[in-house]
C-alpha cells in the first residue's frame, strides 16, 4: 500500500541531454545496421570487414557518449496509448550504412558546434570526423555517394565593436539551419591561436621540404598539402591579429619532427598532430563558433587517412585511443 501520490514520470531532458541522446541513437543505429549488413549473404569480404570495423567503432562511440539513458521507470510508467507501435526496421545493406553514417556525421557535427559543454563538444566533433571517414571509406568500397564535407575556409576576424552580420547571427542558430560560412571561433586565447599558427606553418614547411626531395605523386601531394597548410597559417595569423606584426609567431624555417621518417610517415604524423590541435580547441571555443574547428578536425583526419593513417573511433583524442 502507498499514499495517493502522482505517478512517477520520466524527467524532462535538457538541451545537452537531447544532444547526447541523439548522438548515441545515431551511433547505435549505425552499429546495428553494420552488424546485420556484414552478416548478410552476398556481401564481399572486404566490405564485410569494413562493416565489422564500423560496427565496433560506432558501438564504442555510443558507449563513450554515455550509452542509452535508462531512468529505471520503464516498468512503472504506463503508456496511456497502450503498447507503442513497433519501429520500422532499418534497411540493412552496406549502402544503407553509408546513408546512416552520412546523416549521423552531419547531425553530430552540428551538435559539436552547439553543445554548451566544451568536453562534450570536443567528443562530438571527434565522433563526427570518424563517422565522415567511415562513410567515405565504405562509400568507396560500395560505389555509394560519399559524405558532404564541411567548408574549411577560415573566416575573417570580427572587428571590435562591429554589429554582427547576418552570417554571424545565423551561426547562433542551430548549425543545421545555418547556410553561410562558419563564424570566427571565440573564446580562444592569443597563445592558443599562436600554437595553431605555428602548427600549420611548420607542417607546411616540413611538407615543402619533402616535396622538394620527392618526385611523382608523393611530390605533388606533399606540395599541394603544403600550400594549403601555409594558407591556413596565414588565415589564422590574420584572425589572431599577429600577421605582419612583431608578435607573429611564424619562423622562416623549422626543425623537421622526424628527419629519418619517410614522407608518408611524416605526413601522417603532421596531420594527426593537427587533428589533435583542432580537437583541443573545439573543447575551448564558445558554443556556436566551433564549426570551423570541427571542419578542420574532419579535414586533417581525412588527410591523414590519405597518407595511410588507420580509421579510429576518436580522431584527435589520443586519450581515447
Amino acid at each position: 500500500m502507498r499514499l495517493e501520490t502522482p505517478p512517477p514520470t520520466e524527467p524532462v531532458p535538457d538541451a545537452a541531454e537531447v544532444i547526447r541522446r541523439t548522438a548515441v541513437a545515431d551511433a547505435l543505429l549505425v552499429a546495428d545496421q553494420a552488424d546485420a549488413a556484414a552478416a548478410a549473404d552476398g556481401v564481399r569480404s572486404d566490405v564485410a570487414d569494413e562493416l565489422v570495423l564500423i560496427a565496433e567503432a560506432t558501438a564504442l562511440q555510443a558507449q563513450q557518449l554515455g550509452g542509452e539513458y535508462d531512468s529505471g521507470l520503464g516498468d512503472i510508467v504506463a503508456d496511456d496509448a497502450g503498447a507503442s507501435p513497433s519501429a520500422t526496421s532499418p534497411e540493412e545493406t552496406p549502402r544503407a550504412v553509408v546513408r546512416s553514417l552520412r546523416d549521423a556525421a552531419t547531425r553530430t557535427r552540428a551538435a559539436a558546434n552547439q553543445a554548451q559543454a566544451g568536453p562534450l563538444g570536443r567528443l562530438l566533433g571527434s565522433v563526427s570526423a570518424a563517422q565522415t571517414q567511415y562513410a567515405r571509406d565504405l562509400a568507396r568500397l560500395t560505389g555509394a555517394r560519399g559524405p558532404a564535407l564541411p567548408p574549411t575556409e577560415i573566416p575573417e576576424p570580427t572587428e571590435t565593436g562591429a554589429e554582427p552580420s547576418d552570417a554571424e547571427e545565423a551561426s547562433a542558430a542551430p548549425a543545421s539551419a545555418a547556410t553561410g560560412p562558419p563564424s570566427a571561433p571565440t573564446g580562444l586565447s592569443a597563445e592558443e591561436l599562436d600554437v595553431l599558427v605555428v602548427a600549420e606553418d611548420s607542417a607546411a614547411y616540413a611538407l615543402e621540404v619533402r616535396a622538394a626531395q620527392a618526385d611523382g605523386e608523393v611530390r605533388d601531394r606533399a606540395h599541394d598539402r603544403a600550400r594549403l597548410h601555409r594558407a591556413r597559417a596565414q588565415g589564422w595569423a590574420v584572425m589572431a591579429g599577429t600577421d605582419g606584426t612583431d608578435q607573429d609567431p611564424r619562423s622562416v624555417a623549422y626543425a623537421l619532427p622526424d628527419p629519418d621518417a619517410g614522407t608518408p610517415d611524416l605526413a601522417r604524423a603532421l596531420e594527426d598532430g593537427l587533428a589533435q590541435n583542432y580537437a583541443t580547441l573545439v573543447g575551448v571555443a564558445e558554443p556556436g563558433t566551433r564549426a570551423i574547428l570541427v571542419a578542420m578536425l574532419t579535414d586533417t583526419t581525412l588527410a591523414g587517412a590519405q597518407w595511410g593513417s588507420p580509421a579510429v573511433p576518436f580522431p584527435g583524442l589520443p586519450e581515447r585511443a
